[in-house]
């Protein structure tokens, strides 16, 4: 096969040519109904050389000798028309002014270009159909939801390449007027309203949702109405992330759920923060965690001059610093375990590393137990911040970012009071000297340590029950990703008490979430794995915010983040009144802890709070 393969450019030559040979005789056969004189078949043997030579020049140019045939397509069709006629002109002037041949007959020019165009094009075509008609039935049989332009181009590609193991069996697509339709053969068989109908004629193996411009909203309510159907779902890449505007079957993928949320994506620019942090020692704070490590890894690309990860507890940060130090593209980072709330501790960091970018995600954040703990909330989210920020601003870092959450607007946990006070004593630093002091709001991070994803995954692999705290409860969600890039914008936008947050969309509903976490991992939900209503814990919202009642936002010069402007200016707290809170805290006073915390944060408003006191530290 190899050696046949090393002369086959040769052979289409040859082929070409004989078919050349053979058409025109056929035209004057034709034209003189089968007894072509002696007078024109002279006139055929003195101009047939010519003609092949024209002919046989002129394709080169439009590359007749080097498509694949089984790929042919209308581009390959208008090649050979144009190839032909082309050829055919430059024949007849040829004869008509070049030789001289009045007799030679013109008919002869329009039959022979003609079935010319049919024998090429017909070999090209019958190579397609013999692969269509000796099409073998793969393994998988799947269902297209989509007859748009990406279902088209997946089903030519399953078409077209028989070591896919695909066969598709049917488009599905709510546009009406598309149903009865065939997609190269394939027949659009009707809405999602018949889908019980469909899915009982056709038993599927699989579902490709084949939508890549459809927005999460539109993916949701298909995945919704697959529910009933126990078969895997799959889909391609969204719009953006397909380059070339084409899609293939290599492309398909299972669903996640990063799928159905409606989350605006962050474009990072990457020259200012290059800029920024590029030659520049940085320290992260609670490096070890879900927002921490991911900023390690984003920004030991960026070239710091040193990067040093601060964490209080060994393991998280152990595992991550092997890792940064396995690449070979990396600067080794520095690994330092300290405790924020230790001022001698984090001063002598200070003192050693000089840091002059700092990112401060250390905090507590689980919210029902920092109900149950809210000293140690406070010794972390508030002492530890303002033991940082302090020892930031004697050591003259030039820029500091605290990793705040939407759960200190309006907050109704002890979480969620504490992190509004680091981010007022951020703001107020700011106010106070040299340095740029600024603050990053966001939701829920998907996949984050404790959150809602890991854990409705590890109840839907023990069987269920996945428990939902509320039948109503919503929130905002995003990607780890898009944590880290709003970040470090943030870092290359702040000028001083800035607080950014990013457009988000709408909140999801958690009890969808649990549904399309179910129905994605291979169950029906409710009839093979049940949801139950725990009731919202203690410190919990039905729905969060991301501005306060007294703040506006204003666009920033990056696209999908916001500024939040305040109603008046917060220059610090209330040194007395903060000094006492940490005092509280550290004795054990949950009780005190909750009035100062009232104090020093108007908007918080407790929801059912258990707090049990504490041992004195």
């Amino acid at each position: 096969m190899r050696e046949l393969l090393k002369y086959r450019r040769p052979v289409i030559v040859a082929l070409h040519l004989a078919v050349v040979v053979l058409v025109n005789i056929a035209a004057f056969w034709l034209r003189f109904d089968g007894e072509i004189p002696a007078t024109q078949a002279a006139l055929l043997i003195q101009m047939l050389p010519w003609l092949v030579a024209i002919r046989g020049l002129v394709f080169i140019p439009f590359r007749l000798y080097a498509g694949l045939w089984r790929y042919t397509s209308v581009w390959d069709l208008r090649n050979i028309i144009a190839g032909v006629l082309t050829s055919s002109v430059g024949f007849y002037l040829l004869v008509r002014w070049g030789f001289n041949l009045p007799k030679y007959p013109r008919s002869v020019f329009v039959i022979d270009a003609v079935l010319l165009l049919v024998v090429l094009g017909g070999l090209r075509l019958t190579r397609r159909i013999y692969r269509e008609l000796s099409h073998v039935t793969r393994g998988k049989r799947i269902l297209i939801y989509g007859a748009g332009d990406a279902g088209e181009m997946i089903v030519r590609d399953m078409r077209n390449n028989s070591y896919y193991d695909h066969e598709p069996v049917g488009f599905i697509d709510d546009d009406r007027t598309k149903i009865g339709h065939r997609v190269h053969g394939v027949k659009v068989l009707g809405t999602r309203q018949e889908l019980a109908r469909i899915m009982r004629a056709k038993t599927p193996d699989a579902i490709l949702v084949a939508m890549p411009r459809s927005g999460p909203a539109s993916i949701r309510e298909i995945v919704r109405a697959l529910e009933p159907f126990k078969v895997p779902i799959q889909t391609l890449p969204d719009f953006r992330g397909i380059l070339d505007g084409k899609v293939t079957v290599g492309q398909i993928r299972p669903m996640a759920v990063e799928d159905l949320l409606e989350r605006v994506p962050i474009g990072l620019e990457a020259e200012p923060v290059r800029s920024l942090i590029s030659g520049k020692r940085v320290l992260i704070s609670g490096a070890g965690g879900s927002i921490g490590s991911e900023l390690a890894r984003q920004i030991s690309a960026l070239s710091p001059s040193a990067l040093v990860l601060l964490h209080r507890h060994e393991n998280g940060l152990h595992e991550l610093y092997a890792n940064l130090s396995s690449r070979s593209e990396a600067r080794r980072p520095e690994a330092v375990v300290a405790d924020i709330a230790d001022a001698e501790r984090i001063s002598g960091v200070f003192a050693a590393y000089r840091p002059e970018i700092l990112f401060h995600a250390a905090a507590h954040k689980h919210v029902p137990l920092m109900e149950l703990n809210p000293c140690e909330a406070v010794k972390n989210n508030v002492r530890g911040t303002r033991v940082v920020v302090e020892a930031a601003r004697r050591w003259g870092v030039e820029r500091f970012i605290l990793i705040s959450t939407d759960k200190a607007v309006n907050p109704s946990s002890v979480m969620g009071a504490t992190k509004r006070i680091a981010e007022l004593l951020v703001q107020g630093t700011s106010y106070g000297g040299a340095g740029i002091f600024s603050a990053v709001r966001f939701g829920n991070v998907l996949a984050s340590n404790g959150s809602v994803v890991p854990m409705f995954l590890e109840q839907i692999r023990r069987g269920g029950p996945v428990t939902v705290t509320h039948p109503e409860v919503k929130r905002y969600f995003m990607l780890i990703s898009e944590a880290v890039h709003l970040v470090l914008q943030a870092a290359a936008l702040a000028k001083g008490a800035d607080v950014f947050v990013l457009e988000m969309g709408e909140q999801i509903r958690v009890l969808d979430l649990a549904r399309n976490m179910i129905r994605l991992s291979g169950y029906i939900p409710e009839k093979e794995i049940s949801i139950t209503f725990v009731g919202l814990r203690p410190g919990e919202k039905l729905r969060e915010e991301l501005i306060a009642h007294d703040e506006t936002v204003e666009p920033s010069s990056a696209a999908g983040i916001l500024r939040v402007v305040p109603a008046r200016q917060q220059h610090g707290l209330a040194k007395q009144t903060l000094a006492e809170l940490e005092r509280l805290a550290v004795i054990g006073d949950a009780t005190g802890v909750g009035a100062c915390l009232r104090e020093l944060v108007p908007t918080y408003r407790p929801g059912n709070v258990q707090c049990d006191h504490e041992e004195p530290a």
